[in-house]
């Protein structure tokens, strides 16, 4: 089930365009995989789907609705967004991070009650991360600092799920966590969208990756079909081989050896 979809899609800021004609859908239970180099449109292409930038062309329609006939409220039961962790937060408690994510249940300046802490609690321990109910979410890792607010989002139980850029500046096995949680969420029938410069975390939990280099989406599709040696060359201006592990199921993206550099 297709969860939003946006056609003949103009992205930018203010009245500049950097993208156009982007033709995109996101579907309930996949996890689609925004991949391109800084400056392609990739956290554009993202605050343009979330309704946070205005569209200068085509549509955008969330459950079949056009996205601006939607309220904030409105949107925030149904779309869950997931920043960069950071630790500009005051020294809230992790639950009380959490809770946030129930505003669009409860209002903004209401108190959150049973339900809404259960909830909160749930998300947590889905992730495996009740233990740190209590613990300031600024002295916690960077990798739990991410999963936190992931909770967060769910604590919204949204349908959709929005994510920049997830694993940034995490650790090699907080990274694996990460994706592993995002995996997991998809199966629960979740829709997720995320961005990522490394082609190898595409490979490892995306069902469709999404091409972007200047504005423009250049392919739609599988990793294994998308995600190309000569894809990835295009995009990043160097070459790579993309290799199939053991498995015959996993691949990886890597340097590629006594080659011509890529000429462009």
């Amino acid at each position: 089930m297709t969860i939003l979809e946006a056609a003949k899609l103009d992205i930018g800021y203010r009245k500049t365009k950097i993208g156009r004609d982007i033709d995109l859908d996101i579907r309930a239970g996949e996890v689609l995989c925004l991949l391109g180099p800084n400056g392609g449109g990739k956290t554009t292409l993202m605050k343009t789907l979330l309704g946070l930038l205005p569209a200068l062309g085509g549509t955008i329609t969330l459950q079949g609705r056009a996205i601006g006939d939607y309220s904030r409220a409105e949107l925030a039961k149904i779309v869950g967004y997931v920043p960069q962790a950071g630790t500009n937060f005051f020294p809230f408690n992790v639950i009380d991070v959490v809770l946030m994510g129930r505003v669009a249940h409860i209002g903004l300046f209401a108190s959150p009650g049973k339900k809404d802490v259960a909830a909160a609690e749930a998300a947590l321990a889905s992730l495996g991360m009740g233990h740190l109910r209590d613990r300031i979410y600024t002295e916690i890792s960077g990798g739990e600092r991410q999963l936190v607010l992931i909770a967060r989002a769910l604590a919204q139980e949204p349908k959709l799920l929005v994510m920049d850029e997830p694993t940034a500046s995490l650790d090699f096995g907080n990274q694996l966590r990460v994706l592993d949680q995002i995996t997991a969420l998809a199966k629960r029938g979740m829709a997720v969208v995320l961005s990522t410069h490394d082609p190898d975390h595409v490979f490892l939990c995306g069902d469709r990756a999404a091409l972007l280099r200047d504005g423009r989406l250049v392919a739609l599709g599988p990793p294994i079909e998308v995600v190309t040696e000569a894809a990835l060359a295009a995009l990043y201006g160097v070459d790579v081989e993309v290799v199939e592990l053991p498995d015959h199921q996993t691949h990886t993206a890597v340097p590629a050896r006594g080659r011509k550099p890529f000429a462009g």
